[in-house]
C-alpha cells in the first residue's frame, strides 16, 4: 500500500508476469527495429522538444507557408508550428497524386447488407473537391461549423475532408445518437449545415437518421441547410429550400477545388464527449499538430507498410475513427477498410469473413469487442482464413490479461504482435503503446510512452511515485496533437484537465509503472473503490473475474457499506451457463485467490448485458447507481441499449 498521506494513491493488486517478445521475422522488417533507435528518439523529444518536433513537421507535412516558431507558451496554452499554413485534406490526398499511389485503393468499403465500393486516392480526391464546392455553394465559409450525422459510408470521409479542404470545422455526431443529442451539439457548435443520410444499417434494421435530423432542427435554429445521402432508399421528408440530395448537388459540382491555406492552429474539428454534468464537452483539435500526431503514430505503432490492408473497426463518430480511419492512415497513403455494420450480422463471423475477404493485415479493435468474440466462441474465427494478419491492436479501455491472451492465441495465432494502445479523445493520438518490432509485451500493459510523450505516475500533489505504486497518470510536457480547448468554454477546459495536478495534464486515469518502466492503466480514478481505507482499481477486480473460465465480461462498482465504507458489487456476464449461488461462491473464492482478501466481492450479480456507450465502454456510473439503489442522473445520451438498465433494475427488485 502506498503512503495514505501522499494523496490520491491506488493499491495495485493485479499480478501479471507473462512476457512476449516480438517475433524475429516481424522485428527484422519493422519501421523502428532497435531499442537504441527508440531510446534516441524518445530522449531527443524529451530533452529538445522544439528541435524534435520541428524536424518531424518539416519532414512529414506539406507546408503552404513554413512555420516560424515550433512551439510557444506553457501548457495548457501551448501553440504549435506558429506562423505556418497548410491544409489537412491536402496532407491526406494531394500529396499522393503525383506518384503511383494515385491509383492505390484509399478506402475499401463494405456495407452491412454486403454491397461494396472502392475509392482510389485519385477518386477520393475528386469526390472531396466536388463536395468542398457543394459546401461553398451552400454558403459554408472558412471557420464555419458543419455537423456530420452519418452512417459508416465513404461519404462520411468525403464530407470530413471536404470541410477540412475549405477550412470549415467539422463536428461529427455518432449516427446512433438521439435527436436531442444532435440538437445539443448543433446548438453548442452553432452549426450552419448538417450532412446526413436517409438512414443506415445496423443488425439488419434501418437507423432513421434523417428523421432524427428533422426532429433535432425543431430545437437548433442555426442550421440552415441539410444534405442527404441516399443510403437505404426509405421514404423521408425533404423540406423545400432547406434539404438537398447529395447526388443532385454532386452531379452539378466542379471537381477542381484548391485547398484553402489555414493557420497551423486553425480548428480542424470539434468532437463531443459525455460530461458527468449532463452537458457534453466539445473537445477542439487544431490542424497541424493533430495531423502530425496521428500520421506519425499510425506509422510507428502499426508498423505501416505500403502493401498493408489496414482495418480499424471503430465508428468515425468516435475519436478513434477520426484519427485511425481517416487522418492518420490517409496521410500515410494507406489502404483502409471501412465496414458499416455490426460484428454479429448476419452472424458472429462477420469480422473474420471481412478479414479473409480483403486479406486484412492490421486489425485494430476494442477490448469490449474482444470479450464479445470470446463469448461467441472460438468456432467463428476458426471457420475463416486469418493468415493475412500480421499485427493486432487494442483501443478504448484497458484490456484484461485473459482477453489479451485469447486475442493473441485465437486471432493472432501466436504470431502477431499486439499493440495495446492508451490514449484519449483529448490527446488526439496514441500516447503509450508497444512498438511492435522492439517492445516485449505483457498482457494488460500498454508498455511505454511514444517519442514526445512524457508521462508520470503521481500523487494529487504532483509527487512522483515509485515502481508498482498506483497513482494518477499525468503528462508533464505538451505534445502537438493535444486538445486546445473545450469549444466555447476555455475555463472548463483549464479546470477539467489542468487544475487537478499542478503543472500537468490529467484527464482522469489511474495507473502504475512497473519495475521495467511499463505502464498499467487501471481505469478512471472515479472508478476506484475505497474499501476499508484501501483504494482499489475496479479494472483489476474485473480482470480477476474474467480470468474465470465461465465469465465473458464483468463490471465492478462500489456501493455504500456500513462496515467497509464501500463494498464491491460485481456485475457478471457469463459465456453460456446460467448463474447460480454455487457459481457466485466460486467467483468470490476465485477473486480472493487471484488478488487477495482485500478485493473479496460483497455482491455478485449475473446480467445478460451491461450498459455501454455506443463505442463499447461500460457505463459504470449507471451501475453504481443501480448498486446503491438510486435513480441515475447525468448524461445518458451515449447509452446504446436503454432496456439493459431496466432489466438490471428489475433483477435488483
Amino acid at each position: 500500500m502506498s503512503d495514505p498521506a501522499a494523496g490520491q494513491n491506488i493499491s495495485s493488486v493485479l499480478q501479471e508476469h507473462r512476457k512476449f517478445s516480438p517475433p524475429p521475422a516481424f522485428a527484422e522488417q519493422a519501421n523502428i527495429r532497435s531499442e537504441e533507435a527508440y531510446q534516441e528518439l524518445w530522449n531527443r523529444a524529451k530533452d529538445d522538444p522544439a528541435g524534435f518536433w520541428a524536424d518531424q513537421a518539416r519532414e512529414n507535412l506539406t507546408w503552404i507557408e513554413p512555420f516560424t516558431e515550433t512551439m510557444s507558451g506553457e501548457m495548457p496554452e501551448t501553440k504549435w508550428f506558429v506562423g505556418g499554413k497548410l491544409n489537412a485534406s491536402a496532407q491526406c490526398l494531394d500529396r499522393h497524386l503525383d506518384g503511383w499511389r494515385r491509383n492505390k485503393a484509399a478506402i475499401v468499403w463494405e456495407g452491412e447488407p454486403g454491397d461494396t465500393r472502392t475509392l482510389t486516392y485519385q477518386q477520393l480526391h475528386r469526390e472531396v473537391c466536388r463536395f468542398a464546392n457543394v459546401l461553398k455553394q451552400l454558403g459554408v465559409q472558412t471557420g464555419d461549423r458543419v455537423t456530420l450525422y452519418m452512417p459508416m459510408i465513404p461519404e462520411l470521409v468525403v464530407a470530413m475532408l471536404a470541410c477540412a479542404r475549405i477550412g470549415a470545422t467539422h463536428s461529427i455526431v455518432f449516427g446512433g445518437f438521439s435527436a436531442d443529442a444532435v440538437a445539443d451539439r448543433n446548438n453548442d457548435a452553432q452549426s450552419k449545415v448538417i450532412v446526413t443520410a436517409d438512414g443506415g444499417w445496423r443488425r439488419g434494421k434501418e437507423v432513421e437518421l434523417k428523421k432524427a435530423v428533422d426532429e433535432s432542427l425543431k430545437k437548433s435554429s442555426s442550421v440552415k441547410k441539410v444534405v442527404v445521402v441516399r443510403r437505404t432508399g426509405s421514404s423521408i421528408t425533404m423540406a423545400p429550400d432547406r434539404d438537398y440530395w447529395w447526388h443532385d448537388l454532386m452531379d452539378a459540382a466542379d471537381a477542381d477545388c484548391d485547398p484553402t491555406p489555414v493557420d497551423s492552429e486553425h480548428p480542424l474539428f470539434i468532437l463531443y464527449t459525455s460530461g458527468s454534468t449532463g452537458k457534453p464537452k466539445g473537445v477542439l483539435h487544431t490542424t497541424a499538430g493533430y495531423v502530425l500526431g496521428t500520421m506519425l503514430t499510425t506509422r510507428w505503432v502499426f508498423d505501416l507498410k505500403d502493401d498493408d490492408t489496414y482495418w480499424c473497426t471503430a465508428d468515425i463518430g468516435w475519436v478513434t475513427g477520426h484519427s485511425y480511419i481517416c487522418y492518420g492512415p490517409l496521410a500515410n497513403g494507406a489502404t483502409v477498410v471501412m465496414y458499416e455494420g455490426a460484428p454479429n450480422w448476419p452472424d458472429e463471423g462477420r469480422f473474420w469473413e471481412i478479414i479473409e475477404k480483403y486479406r486484412v493485415s492490421i486489425f485494430y479493435t476494442a477490448p469490449t469487442a474482444i470479450r464479445a468474440f470470446i463469448k461467441w466462441g472460438d468456432d467463428w474465427p476458426r471457420q475463416h482464413d486469418l493468415s493475412s494478419l500480421r499485427l493486432l491492436g487494442s483501443v478504448g479501455e484497458p484490456i484484461n490479461p485473459e482477453a489479451w491472451m485469447w486475442y493473441h492465441r485465437v486471432i493472432g495465432q501466436e504470431r502477431c504482435p499486439i499493440v495495446d494502445t492508451w490514449w484519449q479523445t483529448e490527446t488526439g493520438a496514441i500516447m503509450i503503446s508497444p512498438l511492435p518490432g522492439i517492445t516485449p509485451t505483457k498482457p494488460g500493459s500498454c508498455t511505454r510512452p511514444l517519442p514526445g510523450v512524457v508521462p508520470d505516475i503521481v500523487t494529487k500533489t504532483g509527487q512522483s511515485l515509485g515502481a508498482n505504486q498506483g497513482g494518477l497518470l499525468v503528462m508533464r510536457q505538451p505534445w502537438p496533437s493535444m486538445l486546445r480547448t473545450l469549444y466555447g468554454d476555455h475555463e472548463r477546459f483549464r479546470n477539467t484537465y489542468f487544475s487537478e495536478v499542478p503543472g500537468c495534464y490529467f484527464a482522469g486515469d489511474g495507473a502504475r509503472r512497473d519495475e521495467d518502466g511499463y505502464y498499467w492503466v487501471m481505469g478512471r480514478v472515479d472508478d476506484v473503490l475505497n474499501v476499508s481505507g484501501h483504494r482499489l482499481s475496479t479494472m483489476e477486480v474485473e480482470s480477476a473475474l474474467v480470468s474465470h473460465p465461465q465469465v465473458a465480461e464483468a463490471a465492478v462498482v462500489g456501493f455504500p457499506h456500513d462496515l467497509k465504507g464501500e463494498g464491491i458489487c460485481c456485475f457478471v456476464t457469463l459465456k453460456q451457463s446460467d448463474g447460480d449461488d454455487q457459481l457466485k461462491s466460486d467467483l468470490v473464492g476465485h477473486v480472493r485467490k487471484q488478488i487477495g482478501a482485500l478485493a473479496t466481492p460483497d455482491q455478485i450479480r449475473f446480467a445478460n448485458g451491461l450498459p455501454k456507450t455506443r463505442s463499447g465502454k461500460i457505463m459504470r456510473r449507471l451501475l453504481r447507481d443501480i448498486a446503491a439503489g438510486r435513480e441515475s442522473a447525468g448524461d445518458t445520451t451515449t447509452l446504446e441499449d436503454y432496456t439493459i438498465l431496466a432489466k438490471l433494475r428489475q433483477e435488483e427488485e
